[in-house]
């Protein structure tokens, strides 16, 4: 038994999410995103990985889902060529401070009489909703490209979510994810999977909530979604899982070590299947 992982994720797990947003802020034990902490090295690696799949962000119009309140990101895509950017986050609030601070930068994707930041409908769109349940006077889409990164990791009804991001896909459009499989306490990347679902919920789950899906979990549950998908695995520790191994539930192995051991994903969806 990992006490002192026990005594931190029981906390985590308590905590109220106004003191969670608070220390994050304010990086103080919980850290921050790539988004935030760096949004040009996150607009770059999405950048990167599209290229490298043939995909072109000139003009398209793009979603950005979960994308945590902060504008960076969309306004970097913006300035790389994308015609238009829908950002979707059904918990983050807006993260006001921070795109005050970007409107004074990018004054022209900013409504100019609002007092707060708010965004200029012409580049960009906010939605801050459930993506299963649009509602009907709301127009999403279709998009070209669904970009996210680290949040599938932290949805409960991931088959779900997935097929409401895939209908609101053009025929030929693509879905690039990056998912982060650590346990969020990454001293202990594979800890969370040590534990039956009972403990794990009821007192050691972080607040932004962990669902513990492994590699061949995300290959079934959005393999039925889009006609071709890959998923690439960008970074793994088969040291650490072997040390772990003997105390990690049956559930979370499918029996080969190296994906097992998977760390970082890549999950990359083209051509929807199901379409409305």
């Amino acid at each position: 038994m990992n006490l002192p992982y026990i005594l931190l994720r029981v906390i985590r797990h308590f905590l109220p999410e106004s003191l969670v947003r608070w220390m994050l802020h304010r990086n103080l034990v919980i850290e921050a995103g790539l988004e935030t902490r760096d949004p040009a090295q996150a607009v770059a690696r999405y950048l990167e990985a599209l290229t490298a799949r043939g995909v072109s962000v000139a003009d398209a119009h793009i979603l950005i889902f979960g994308y945590g309140g902060n504008l960076a990101v969309a306004i970097g895509l913006l300035e790389a060529g994308c015609g238009h950017i829908t950002v979707c986050d059904h918990i983050a609030p807006t993260e006001k401070h921070e795109n005050d601070l970007l409107r004074q930068r990018f004054p022209r994707y900013f409504q100019p009489d609002a007092e707060t930041a708010r965004p200029n409908p012409q580049w960009i769109t906010a939605y801050h909703g459930d993506i299963k349940t649009i509602p009907a006077e709301t127009t999403l889409g279709p998009f070209d490209i669904i970009l996210s990164n680290s949040v599938f990791e932290h949805l409960d009804d991931v088959a779900g979510i997935s097929l409401a991001l895939s209908r609101l896909l053009k025929a030929g459009g693509c879905m690039l994810s990056f998912v982060d499989l650590r346990d969020h306490y990454f001293k202990y990347p594979f800890e969370m999977l040590c534990y039956s679902e009972r403990v794990w919920r009821g007192f050691l789950n972080p607040s932004s909530n962990l669902n513990r899906w492994r590699v061949w979990q995300y290959e079934q549950a959005l393999g039925t979604h889009y006609r071709k998908l890959t998923v690439e695995i960008l970074a793994s520790n088969l040291a650490e899982y072997r040390k772990a191994s003997p105390r990690i539930r049956a559930e979370f192995k499918q029996g080969d070590a190296a994906r097992d051991a998977a760390l970082r994903i890549l999950v990359f969806g083209q051509q929807p299947a199901i379409r409305n």
